[in-house]
């Protein structure tokens, strides 16, 4: 316990790391998901198929070996990234392979009524998608998202193999200086059990904010008082 409490900074150092590329990675998922994801609904084949080989591909490969190939082999090609970007990419393009089924599985679910009455109303394919499919297909992506984003921030552990100084690489710094296992290890546990119970609370709030039925009810109480008011 001593220990913990000598090399606090540097525990705190490590969680502000892994934070960052949880933030990071999270927005690079997000971004890939519904780029990915509604590509894979198009009726054009050369935006379909990329967008289908890009997810099969880091779907079916290990995230570590993805690691690897941004930050150790990549340079034998002439390209140099540093450990943060080559972290935040695999798990952001990993994660957002997932996450791609996940949107295009919410969207393909909305009845085939929304889309033909957008055809009939005139609206372009970008268009129907921005303004009504995807808004009404977000409640049913979240659960699934929010999974997939607690998925990233325990990935996020793996990133101490390319060198970046979170959590978990400075626990094993302060285990390999002390030889204190259990105590530092159990104390980052706790660390990232808190964060994935924050994600767990913001992902059930914004399940509550965005819901069908709650946006149904204030529609309703909205026409009641309408009906309060009598006539002019």
């Amino acid at each position: 316990m001593s220990a913990i409490i000598e090399y606090a900074p540097l525990l705190w150092q490590g969680l502000l790391t892994t934070i960052m590329v949880a933030v990071l990675g999270g927005g690079l998922c997000l971004l890939v998901a519904f780029a990915a994801g509604t590509a894979r609904l198009s009726s054009h084949r050369i935006v379909r198929w990329p967008a289908a080989v890009f997810v099969e591909t880091f779907r079916g490969t290990s995230l570590i070996v993805q690691m690897f190939w941004f930050f150790y082999a990549l340079p034998f090609f002439g390209i140099q990234l540093h450990p943060l970007t080559a972290a935040v990419l695999a798990l952001g393009l990993n994660e957002g392979a997932y996450a791609a089924e996940v949107v295009r599985g919410a969207i393909s679910s909305r009845p085939k009524g929304q889309t033909e009455a957008c055809i009939a109303l005139g609206m372009t394919p970008a268009l129907r998608l921005r303004r009504i499919i995807i808004p009404q297909s977000i409640p049913a992506m979240l659960p699934p998202l929010g999974n997939v984003m607690v998925d990233l921030l325990k990935n996020t552990s793996l990133v101490s193999l390319v060198t970046v100084a979170d959590l978990t690489f400075r626990a094993q710094m302060i285990r390999s200086t002390t030889g204190e296992t259990t105590a530092i290890f159990l104390t980052i546990l706790v660390m990232y059990f808190v964060l994935s119970s924050l994600l767990a609370l913001l992902t059930a709030w914004l399940e509550r904010r965005f819901a069908l039925d709650r946006k149904a009810k204030s529609i309703k109480e909205n026409v009641r008082e309408l009906t309060k008011v009598g006539p002019l």
